[in-house]
């Protein structure tokens, strides 16, 4: 037993220990590479995670012991709904209240404002209540206002908050001491608050608790029977997974992302052990001989890989929650995107999503070693004691594997959303990647067969071997073409992107200036009088008003705000970016709306449908006339025209204004005055190159998290290539010192290996951007489509794409004669002396 354990302990040193030691740098990158992927997953999901729950935390908190949450649009609903609730006899109490997205004057952030009934919110929600319970009636000043922790710290005490085109200073008598203080959100009495914000007699929220023993789903159902149009009974789950529901598509997308890095995190230690075991394969060889089984040297092996995730994985932990300190601080809690502007959420670090990507990272240094272990472990032990044994790697396996690969990588990409999710197709684009990989050692083989002769020796060397080891080279080329592919696919995805929404602006703001009401919130707006000086400035040759309200249509999708602007039905293109065809209704049809691309999906509209909106007690119907393009707002848009909307509604306020000069008018003058007539704090006027550039802002802050992902995994990938070179070039020392003894110089060599690493760069380089191409087109079209539920103009930037293509080569081609200088840099005789 004693010499079995000795045995075993010596095989271990010499199999995992030893090696490990040897070559530190091979096994720093593949730990930086598992580390990274593991940092970026576990950031995003902390992040995430952390968001998530505060803001239910801060749902929870407002609905308190509330079984049933009634809601309604911004716009509410009547204050008589409130008594008849109240008197049912399922409930025990009800509590009313008007919750308000206040825009704070001369910044661009807004408060959740909420007002609400003190003694009935003691009853439903004694938590929001908090500590003032003593001091209730200094809530009835028709200023005061309570706010969070997060508030206070963001706004000071004193706010001033935008209502119509004025501002409205609120003096802050104390802190609310609640489970949301992780969101900036300020209590009013609901008095104080409907006459503040222009509400008097509305409502938008009721929080009910029924009596015991009352079963609340028949209740609810009950309960949605006697509510008018457009208003919705929810559970305060329901309410909250509505809300998040919203940034699914986002999250989902970005934890892709993170895994793409992880991904190519295996493809650095696939290509690292592979190269490795290759140089070592004598001393497993010898191993073998020794009496170690097959099974025992794949064990030892997999050993190896192992100790280097669990070192990256747990340096991946460490990493990924200081980069989600950092994020929240950069990027906010929902890492730019503005779906929880309102937050600022404390890091929540669970201990499973932290074993789960530990799971994962050791998972992909296992998975990448997996392949290499198995064929060292495979190999014959008496011809790999033998000199030249490399020669097996001219073997070249079958192409059916990467061919079915690609096949149904092509045919995910067709497949429909699952949960409202592309999952088919990431599956169709990790599909497409695999085959790819096994494709290469025929592509190589095929391109290097073609290449012409220049009839040099250094050329026709490079070449030669190329041709001889179309297994190594694939090596070599994976880690250029899964980190090059993913850096082209997201190139392409997003300058389509930034493209189409530049394309867009400029449909959707043909104006010369813009005066809105509000950068954010609900609280803003212009009164017909305002209107009226806006349209008689001098210089005003045009304008048009735009009346921006919200739809409560379902209680398991999120509000949809509705457009009331000018529009002619029998050109209905000229003003919106159609992406159907348009149809005018005839004069038995109701007339008509167009929808966006989200609400046609999240609703299931197609043109010519009838569809109701609750505009009214009786909800008048509509033809949807059209389908359009919409960047701006994710839960769906319905445009209306506001001859038609003020007929239905009364409803003659407005929100924006675009206004079209007339000829040799100064845009300066024209918005100085502006200002001079309205409160500066309380509205925009804003140049349209202004608006523009300030939309592209937003639109790169959105996705710096995207950019930083793609170029963490970039980095794991060119950490792979420099991996494969250098591993290749100490495992053909003795060719170098053979080379040397019939006369090449060290020149002739370097160049030698100058081409090699180009070519092969080349060579992965264009399979990169062929592969790259396609997975853009899934990203663009399917990927895109699914998640975010609109449709963008494919664009290529080629100048960017061939810079990056010639870097890249360039970068391989220095990388290769770089880490050829060690192995050229010992003596021939030296090199050449195993062989004897």
């Amino acid at each position: 037993m004693t010499t079995a354990i000795t045995a075993w302990r010596a095989a271990f040193n010499a199999t995992v220990i030893t090696p490990l030691a040897q070559t530190p740098g091979r096994v720093a990158l593949a730990i930086i590479g598992i580390a990274l992927g593991v940092a970026l997953g576990v950031a995003v999901h902390v992040i995430n995670a952390s968001a998530l729950n505060e803001f239910g935390r801060a749902m929870h908190s407002l609905a308190g012991e509330a079984d049933i949450v009634i809601r309604g649009p911004r716009g509410g609903f009547a204050e008589d709904l409130y008594p008849r609730v109240a008197h049912l006899p399922q409930v025990q109490a009800a509590s009313p209240a008007l919750e308000i997205e206040a825009h704070i004057a001369g910044r661009r952030e807004t408060l959740i404002v909420m007002g609400v009934d003190p003694f009935r919110a003691a009853q439903v929600q004694p938590a929001l209540i908090g500590d003032i319970s003593a001091d209730v009636l200094k809530l009835f000043d028709p200023r005061a206002i309570l706010i969070t922790t997060a508030a206070a710290d963001a706004f000071g005490h004193s706010i001033a908050i935008v209502v119509g085109a004025s501002t409205v200073e609120l003096n802050v008598i104390g802190v609310v001491a609640s489970d949301s203080a992780g969101r900036r959100f300020g209590l009013m009495d609901i008095s104080s608050a409907q006459w503040t914000f222009a509400q008097l007699g509305r409502l938008n929220r009721i929080d009910v608790r029924v009596r015991a023993g009352t079963d609340v789903a028949a209740f609810q159902s009950e309960l949605q029977r006697m509510l008018p149009p457009g208003v919705q009974a929810m559970t305060p789950d329901d309410d909250a997974a509505r809300a998040a529901n919203i940034t699914r598509a986002y999250r989902v997308n970005l934890d892709m992302l993170a895994l793409v890095a992880l991904l190519t995190g295996a493809f650095v230690v696939f290509a690292t052990q592979y190269l490795a075991l290759l140089r070592r394969r004598q001393e497993l060889a010898l191993l073998r001989a020794l009496g170690v089984t097959r099974r025992s040297l794949l064990f030892l092996l997999l050993c190896e890989a192992a100790i280097v995730g669990i070192i990256g994985a747990t340096l991946g932990l460490v990493a990924g929650v200081a980069l989600a300190v950092i994020g929240v601080e950069r990027f906010d809690s929902d890492l730019g995107a503005g779906y929880f502007a309102t937050l600022t959420p404390a890091l929540l670090i669970a201990w499973r999503p932290l074993c789960a990507f530990f799971a994962l990272g050791v998972g992909a240094a296992l998975l990448g070693a997996l392949a290499p272990a198995r064929n060292a472990a495979n190999r014959p032990p008496a011809a790999a004691l033998k000199a030249g044994d490399e020669q097996a790697e001219r073997r070249r396996g079958p192409v059916w594997p990467g061919l079915s690969l690609v096949a149904v990588g092509a045919a995910l990409a067709g497949a429909p959303p699952v949960f409202s999710l592309p999952l088919f197709g990431y599956a169709a684009v990790a599909a497409l990647l695999l085959g790819t990989m096994l494709l290469m050692p025929r592509v190589v083989t095929a391109v290097v067969q073609r290449l012409p002769a220049l009839k040099t020796v250094s050329f026709e060397l490079a070449t030669a071997q190329l041709a001889g080891t179309p297994r190594q080279v694939s090596i070599s080329t994976a880690s250029i073409v899964a980190s090059f592919s993913l850096m082209v696919a997201m190139l392409i995805m997003v300058v389509s992107f930034r493209g189409s929404l530049d394309a867009w602006l400029a449909r959707m703001l043909p104006a010369d200036l813009y005066v809105r009401s509000s950068a954010g919130g609900e609280t803003a707006f212009l009164t017909p009088e305002e209107q009226r000086r806006i349209a008689s400035l001098p210089g005003v040759d045009q304008t048009q008003f735009v009346r921006s309200r919200t739809l409560l249509l379902a209680p398991d999708r999120p509000p949809v705000v509705l457009l009331a602007r000018t529009v002619e039905a029998q050109s209905a293109d000229r003003t919106l970016p159609l992406t159907s065809q348009a149809i005018t209704p005839r004069e038995d049809q109701p007339p008509p709306v167009w929808v966006s691309e989200i609400a046609a999906d999240l609703y299931g509209w197609r043109v010519g449908d009838e569809v109701r909106l609750p505009l009214s007690e009786s909800p008048p119907a509509f033809t949807v006339a059209g389908v359009w393009r919409d960047y701006a707002r994710q839960s769906g848009a319905i445009v209306i025209d506001r001859g038609l909307y003020v007929r239905l509604t009364g409803d003659r306020l407005v929100t924006d204004a675009a206004v079209t000069l007339a000829p040799g008018a100064s845009s300066s003058k024209v918005a100085m005055s502006l200002r001079e007539r309205f409160d500066s704090a309380g509205i925009e006027i804003i140049p349209t190159a202004e608006l523009r550039a300030r939309s592209l802002k937003i639109f790169d802050r959105t996705f710096a998290i995207t950019y930083a992902l793609e170029a963490a995994a970039v980095v794991i990938g060119l950490f792979g290539v420099g991996i494969s070179f250098s591993a290749q070039t100490l495992a053909r020392r003795r060719e170098f010192g053979m080379l040397r003894h019939i006369g090449m110089t060290r020149r002739q060599i370097g160049t030698m290996l100058a081409t090699e690493g180009a070519l092969t760069a080349s060579i992965g380089a264009v399979a990169g951007l062929a592969l790259g191409f396609c997975q853009s087109l899934i990203l663009v079209h399917v990927v895109n489509r699914q998640s975010f539920h609109w449709t963008m103009d494919l664009s290529i930037p080629w100048l960017a794409l061939g810079g990056l293509t010639v870097t890249l080569i360039a970068a391989s081609a220095i990388t290769s004669t770089v880490s050829g200088r060690r192995a050229m840099s010992e003596e021939a005789v030296h090199a050449v002396r195993e062989d004897w």
